[in-house]
């Protein structure tokens, strides 16, 4: 089928709670898609932030067409390899202690928020339920994650899973009038993907491990966006501080769906046999694709790439934004995940339309932010590519 038929099929039998835009893949490799009418595209989104090693790596899909050969599932009942292995990396790279593994970042968001109360409930402080959050953060859809979201049109019509606390994300006084004795535990972003990749102001993180460990609440770090390599090291909180659990879920399995849980030692007795679990959950083939992932990141230094690609990519922004200064306001960011901020009136989903007809794929950060976020593999050329016809197109806007 070509494009067309693809779509008026699919406004049929899918439900309608997504906007795709009118274009449908059947193909990729490296930074670059192919849909079904054969066009080509530059993937600046890697499915947001997921596609790490870019599409149709030859080891990654080596790796999972093995595994699934051997093993794809067994449940938790027992264990199995590329769990233990995976467990093992991570736990490496992080200076965590232990790994839970579900299949989406909703999902260890929702898992580190229950772990925040359980950890609570197990010493008697059946109070200390709240949490605080953030202002246009976003954790997920599931109830309790969608709960922790600090935009308040994802919460419309769902009613409230509270008590959580949204304050002014880099606003430290805020947080500090937040706290109190029933507060369970802060969950921050190291960057605010969703929220219009927004890093966190200088010493902000710092100072909110050092509150929760004078006031005895846990600092949970959603690394979900910001893990695996993409601002420039494993995960985003390193350098600044060690939290009491992370959420990862995106790069880490370069496409295949999963997500993981990190605890610190403090809290592994948390969630005991019978308080949390999942089906699917570190299933051999997902845990093996993302095994694979991380010893790609190793061997071809990507994250050291990320860093050095990154600031490529934010200085080829500087200059579309100082050439634009009516169509653009600032640029920011970290690593390869980086947005060009519009001027206030402007509706970045307008443009992404543009963007995409011209053959390069983004995504949208909040109202007004283009996101950058391409597979960790991109070259210099592929970004020059991609940021020439961004300029072409806020250059056609500018023109109005």
């Amino acid at each position: 089928m070509n494009n067309a038929e693809y779509v008026e099929l699919a406004k049929k039998v899918l439900y309608g709670n997504y906007r795709p835009a009118p274009v449908a893949f059947v193909s990729g490799q490296g930074c670059v898609l192919v849909d079904a009418d054969g066009k080509r595209y530059l993937d600046f989104a890697a499915g947001v932030a997921v596609c790490a090693v870019g599409h149709g790596h030859p080891d990654f899909t080596r790796a999972i067409v093995e595994q699934a050969a051997r093993l794809v599932h067994v449940s938790n009942y027992y264990y199995n390899g590329p769990n233990v292995e995976l467990a093992s990396e991570l736990v490496n790279k992080s200076g965590l202690s232990q790994a839970f593994f579900c299949n989406s970042g909703a999902e260890a968001n929702e898992a580190m928020l229950k772990l925040a109360r359980r950890h609570f409930y197990a010493q008697g402080q059946t109070d200390r339920r709240r949490i605080i959050a953030f202002h246009n953060a976003f954790h997920g859809r599931t109830m309790g994650a969608l709960a922790l979201t600090g935009t308040p049109k994802y919460r419309e019509g769902f009613g409230e899973v509270g008590p959580v606390t949204h304050v002014s994300y880099g606003n430290f006084d805020e947080v500090s009038a937040a706290m109190g004795p029933d507060v369970a535990a802060i969950i921050v972003e190291v960057v605010q993907g969703e929220g219009g990749v927004v890093p966190a102001p200088a010493g902000f993180l710092e100072a909110l491990r050092a509150l929760c460990d004078r006031q005895g609440a846990l600092l949970l770090v959603d690394e979900v966006q910001t893990g695996i390599g993409r601002l420039g090291r494993w995960f985003g909180y390193q350098g600044h501080v060690m939290p009491d659990a992370i959420a990862l879920a995106k790069g880490l399995g370069g496409g295949m769906p999963i997500g993981a849980m990190l605890t610190s030692e403090k809290v592994a007795a948390a969630l005991p046999p019978g308080t949390h679990g999942s089906t699917f959950g570190g299933n051999a083939l997902a845990c093996r694709a993302a095994l694979e992932v991380m010893r790609i990141i190793e061997r071809d230094r990507l994250c050291d790439a990320a860093k050095a690609r990154g600031a490529y990519l934010s200085q080829k922004l500087r200059q579309i934004a100082e050439a634009l200064p009516n169509v653009c306001e600032c640029t920011r960011g970290e690593g390869l995940l980086q947005g060009l901020v519009l001027k206030p009136g402007m509706v970045a989903r307008d443009v992404l339309g543009k963007v995409l007809d011209s053959g390069v794929l983004l995504t949208a950060a909040g109202e007004r932010v283009l996101r950058f976020t391409p597979p960790l593999i991109v070259t210099e050329a592929e970004i020059d590519g991609a940021t020439d016809v961004v300029k072409i197109v806020l250059q056609a806007l500018d023109r109005r």
